[in-house]
């Protein structure tokens, strides 16, 4: 869940008291029984971010259309979102107070600005971190200074729920405190239940500390959205006709399977009564079904690769996973199978003196 909190005008005047006044807020919260984990994120709701500012990397030209988003978080950020360190390292509490100059960055970053895979080291800037009292202050030469890179996390959406994730570099909140920030508060138990418990803990801290509607689960966050709405009907809309697609497949399937079993049955006649089982019937039946039904999804799987570059014209998404791949897959087969069923076992039933007598 998210805590938004606003400070009142001209209150915490100073880097280090605005500093310290956000980190006792993060601690309570943290402290109530229930949360796992919280963390403060100045910057942003996940999944979206909207500081994109201007970056240098040192002994590097500096260009114009260097950008990235700049996460203000604390380090407890990235195990509140889940989001895997994949190398080097967090800056402690102790660098966060200090307002340490360090950063990590995300791995579509560490791709795109350093693809030999030697980001860790390299030190990068934010011109555009400025002093403004008392509406934020920065760090010491926060604006002129050069953070070091020391780690690299897997990718978060941070630009929505439809776009490809963009550059992020995440730094100490205390870099910049402005006159706002928010806690993320993973909690064990459901958001709706913890949000009189963790306001309680912000006006243990100061009574006169307001919150943004009170608290708000990130998923109805999420859900609320008019961006999910629309992928939601979409997907709704697409799983319908997939629906009805998949039932005129198994349709058309169990009559051809009915009509190369009835065209079959004097066949599956004489071998019953030259001593072929039920079992040995089905076999044949089956065998013959699944090499149609094989070819297909041979067929089908090839043209899902083949025009994958053609699918993510439409879908910005990951186009490309396996387990969609390979659930698509069973559950053709499982109603291939079903579709064969009827027809298999009416095979099964053929009576050997019938057939006979029809030769």
């Amino acid at each position: 869940m998210s805590v938004g909190l606003p400070l009142h005008q001209n209150t915490y005047t100073s880097w280090a008291g605005r500093g310290a006044y956000f980190e006792q807020l993060r601690a309570r919260i943290a402290e109530t029984p229930g949360v796992t984990s919280a963390a403060v994120s100045t910057s942003g709701t996940p999944p979206e971010n909207n500081w994109n500012g201007r970056f240098e990397i040192l002994g590097r030209p500096a260009s114009e259309e260097q950008l990235a988003l700049i996460q203000l978080v604390s380090p407890e950020f990235f195990a509140t979102l889940r989001i895997p360190l994949l190398q080097g390292r967090i800056w402690d509490a102790t660098e966060n107070r200090n307002g340490a100059h360090l950063a990590v960055i995300n791995r579509t970053m560490a791709k795109l600005y350093f693809p030999n895979g030697d980001a860790i080291g390299h030190s990068i800037k934010f011109p555009t971190i400025e002093d403004n009292p008392p509406l934020s202050y920065a760090a010491e030469k926060a604006a002129q200074s050069w953070l070091q890179i020391v780690g690299i996390v897997e990718d978060n959406l941070n630009s929505g729920l439809r776009k490809p994730v963009r550059p992020a570099a995440f730094v100490p909140y205390t870099l910049w405190l402005v006159n706002f920030t928010q806690i993320l508060v993973r909690t064990q138990t459901p958001s709706g239940t913890m949000v009189r418990p963790i306001l309680a803990q912000v006006h243990s801290v100061n009574p006169e500390q307001q919150t943004l509607a009170g608290a708000r689960d990130l998923s109805t966050w999420i859900t609320d959205s008019e961006e999910w709405q629309n992928e939601h009907l979409t997907a709704w809309i697409f799983g319908i006709f997939a629906g009805l697609a998949l039932v005129l497949a198994a349709i058309g399937l169990y009559r051809v399977v009915s009509y190369t079993v009835a065209q079959r049955t004097n066949e599956f006649g004489i071998r019953m009564a030259l001593g072929a089982t039920r079992g040995h019937v089905l076999r044949l039946v089956y065998s013959s079904t699944l090499v149609s039904v094989g070819g297909g999804i041979t067929a089908g799987i090839a043209l899902s690769i083949g025009l994958n570059s053609v699918l993510t014209r439409w879908a910005e998404g990951n186009t490309r996973d396996p387990v969609i791949l390979l659930v698509g897959i069973v559950m053709l087969g499982l109603v291939s199978g079903l579709a064969c069923t009827l027809p298999a076992r009416h095979a099964t039933r053929v009576d050997p003196l019938t057939a006979l007598r029809c030769e």
